[in-house]
């Protein structure tokens, strides 16, 4: 409950969070898992990736998953490089390896360019990876059948840094978009969405959160129909997978949607209709974002 726009973007901003409890959670799961990887296979190096490694993962836990990198020997790409299907393959060795440990765990399976193993509290996704000729990391792609280009790492420091230089608002933003859409279906791939918010707010001063979230959707309902290259220079478009006319218009219209509720909420909020304009926030945000009172 909240009774300014302030306050309530204050509560927004918290409940996004993940709690300490959950956190430590995570850092001990994650370390089992990677254990049993280093003990099943020859690793070069582990560490973590994904949206928690940047920060920008929102709460509820259970409905999130953590990504593990996991770089193995030369060896294994030489071995499935060239099969048909070996990227699957590769999958399928990591799968095994984690099997062997987790047997009771019921849902362990080979999903695009991860192994997924899907605990009762949330979900663990572990990228198997080799190290690239002139830097960065191969992936497979089982759908694909192809080698991706990536680095992970890189995507951590361009967060960080950003962050760093929007006064630590960048990754609460960044949050508070992922919250918008959780609440339409999560209908944008969540790296995505990151990806245009530091192409969008690059130079871009966030002097509070309600117009730093409108100026993201004004600009965004232009640029989701473009090219969203990987900031990192691997991997290509990352908004790819929406790719027909069709898919163009209906994001163009998420976009939208949004930006004309955040311009009428500002137009409430200048009115001094505090309470309008939190309803119309919360039909962007949903229950994540406080009510009235």
């Amino acid at each position: 409950m909240a009774t300014t726009i302030q306050s309530a973007f204050q509560k927004f901003k918290e409940n996004l969070e993940i709690t300490g409890l959950q956190k430590a959670t995570v850092a001990t799961r994650q370390k089992n898992v990677r254990e049993v990887v280093e003990a099943e296979l020859e690793v070069l190096d582990t560490f973590l990736t994904g949206s928690y490694s940047r920060s920008t993962m929102i709460g509820p836990l259970k409905e999130s998953d953590v990504d593990i990198f996991v770089v193995l020997s030369a060896k294994y790409y030489h071995n499935y490089n060239g099969q048909n299907g070996g990227q699957a393959g590769l999958l399928d060795l990591v799968k095994r390896a984690l099997r062997r440990t987790y047997t009771k765990t019921p849902d362990i399976s080979r999903n695009g360019q991860a192994v997924t193993v899907a605990f009762t509290d949330f979900v663990v996704d572990v990228v198997p990876g080799f190290y690239r000729q002139g830097g960065g990391f191969l992936i497979p792609d089982s759908v694909s059948q192809n080698w991706i280009s990536t680095d992970p790492k890189k995507h951590v420091d361009l967060v960080s840094a950003s962050n760093v230089a929007h006064n630590g608002d960048l990754i609460p933003l960044i949050k508070m978009i992922k919250a918008w859409n959780k609440n339409i279906g999560r209908h944008f791939m969540s790296f995505h969405l990151e990806v245009l918010a530091l192409q969008i707010l690059e130079g871009i001063t966030i002097s509070d959160f309600p117009s730093g979230v409108r100026y993201f959707f004004g600009k965004g309902k232009e640029l989701i129909s473009k090219q969203n290259l990987d900031p990192a220079g691997y991997g290509g478009d990352v908004g790819r997978y929406i790719n027909t006319a069709e898919k163009i218009m209906e994001a163009m219209s998420k976009f939208e949607t949004a930006y004309t509720r955040a311009l009428k909420a500002e137009e409430l909020e200048a009115r001094g209709r505090t309470q309008e304009a939190m309803e119309f926030w919360q039909k962007i945000f949903g229950d994540y974002f406080p009510a009235y009172g």
